[in-house]
């Protein structure tokens, strides 16, 4: 009987054990665990979704190249797209003139810099959008409910965390495995998808450092 290789193991789950301590790093970081137990304030918060707008009009400008591709178009979802959703919460957070107070930190300059970098490679691709969306969909949830129990939101303000053509959080994420471990890629292909992931979960830990150093906890 021979025994399974690693190329046997869905995508998705390589994924999640390939980037597990990455993951948990960037979790750890003092900026996001402040925020989380309620030690910051609704400015912080507010950094942090100006950040996230840069990050995501990034990686969801790849999402427009990769759609014309056979493998790629199976990975993006119109329901999952965050920028519009951002720009609201931006708008509630900051009054209509949000958009001459957003200033990228130098960690998410680097961060959208690599998402430019990767250009319409799917699997590449593949790497960013599970950490970010799936992030979203899963932690994400735990997220804004510390947001309202801690800074006083309702559903002004935290929209980013809401996907309203979704009903149903658990099956779509299935489906998004699903296509993910669908993909045909090689072995080779894998490996170079995992390590990017993982440095996905970097450039997300070096924005929280960035954020930190702005809104110490305790500060």
């Amino acid at each position: 009987m021979s025994t399974p290789s690693a190329a046997d193991e869905p995508l998705s789950a390589a994924l999640r054990a390939g980037t597990r301590e990455q993951h948990g790093a960037a979790e750890r970081m003092p900026f996001m665990e402040a925020l989380v137990a309620g030690h910051l304030d609704r400015s912080a918060y507010t950094a942090l979704a100006v950040q996230q707008l840069s990050v995501y009009r990034a990686l969801e400008a790849v999402s427009d190249r990769v759609v014309g591709d056979l493998l790629g178009s199976t990975l993006v979802f119109p329901e999952l797209t965050r920028v519009p959703a951002i720009e609201q919460d931006l708008a509630y957070l900051l009054g209509q003139d949000w958009a001459d107070h957003v200033t990228p930190l130098p960690a998410t300059v680097a961060y959208v810099a690599r998402l430019d970098e990767i250009d319409d490679s799917v699997p590449h691709y593949a790497a960013h959008a599970y950490t970010r969306y799936l992030g979203d969909l899963s932690g994400g949830q735990i997220l804004r409910r510390m947001m309202q129990r801690h800074y006083g939101f309702e559903d002004d303000g935290v929209a980013f965390y809401d996907f309203p053509q979704i009903h149903r959080l658990k099956p779509f994420k299935d489906v998004y495995r699903e296509r993910l471990d669908a993909l045909p890629f090689d072995a080779g292909t894998r490996t170079v998808v995992v390590e990017e992931a993982r440095l996905a979960f970097e450039l997300n830990r070096a924005m929280f450092a960035d954020l930190g150093l702005q809104h110490p906890a305790g500060g």
